[in-house]
């Protein structure tokens, strides 16, 4: 199955209540309550495109995710991955999450990219990505973000910990770290080169 995954446009607005419902019955089969969102919520992110959009031949919903901000920009949360259920187990899932990471650095260059799961999957999907595992001290401390903990069946576990930890793990993908690991990776590489190469040239005499 081929699947058109692209930035949403005002045009995907007629798919944003049928989002929500399967948002929604996601979140009961998890066992939570976080993902609940409304059409007027979900058809804003897509019209400032700050959602990604999938599709499938038929032009069927086949899943979907979109973007927050927090911290006056200095944090950035992928929230709300949905897959249809018919098309779950197909990779759709790691392709809508890697197309949302690229929109996300795309437009918020510098930011901090986290994310609190309970999902197995999604943690080895933020793995993939370049997210690390992260005490809740090192994500943002907006007091909105943490508001919409409140709608999950967990949130008593988080206030008796003083929002320091609960069932979540918390992950975060830091631009500024990556791009100082890339650099030595990159170092290191041409190092190895420039020795090998100054041996075999050493050998030649």
């Amino acid at each position: 199955m081929k699947f058109n995954i692209e930035v949403a446009g005002k045009k995907h607005c007629i798919y944003a209540e049928e989002i929500c419902k399967e948002m929604e019955e996601s979140a009961k089969v998890r066992g939570t309550g976080i993902a609940k969102r409304t059409s007027e919520y979900v058809e804003k992110k897509m019209c400032e495109g700050k959602a990604v959009i999938a599709l499938d031949e038929q032009q069927h919903f086949a899943g979907f995710s979109y973007i927050e901000s927090w911290s006056h920009d200095h944090f950035v949360a992928n929230s709300g991955l949905i897959v249809n259920p018919q098309y779950r187990k197909s990779g759709l899932a790691r392709q809508i999450k890697k197309k949302i990471f690229e929109l996300s650095r795309k437009k918020f260059p510098n930011a901090n990219i986290f994310s609190i799961t309970t999902s197995l999957a999604v943690m080895k999907l933020n793995s993939e990505i370049g997210y690390k595992p992260v005490t809740f001290s090192e994500l943002t401390d907006d007091e909105v973000f943490w508001k919409g903990c409140e709608a999950c069946v967990n949130y008593d576990i988080l206030q008796r910990n003083n929002r320091r930890m609960c069932l979540c793990t918390g992950m975060l993908y830091d631009p500024a770290k990556e791009e100082k690991f890339n650099f030595i990776k990159k170092f290191n590489v041409l190092e190895r080169f420039r020795r090998v190469t100054t041996v075999k040239q050493n050998g030649k005499k």
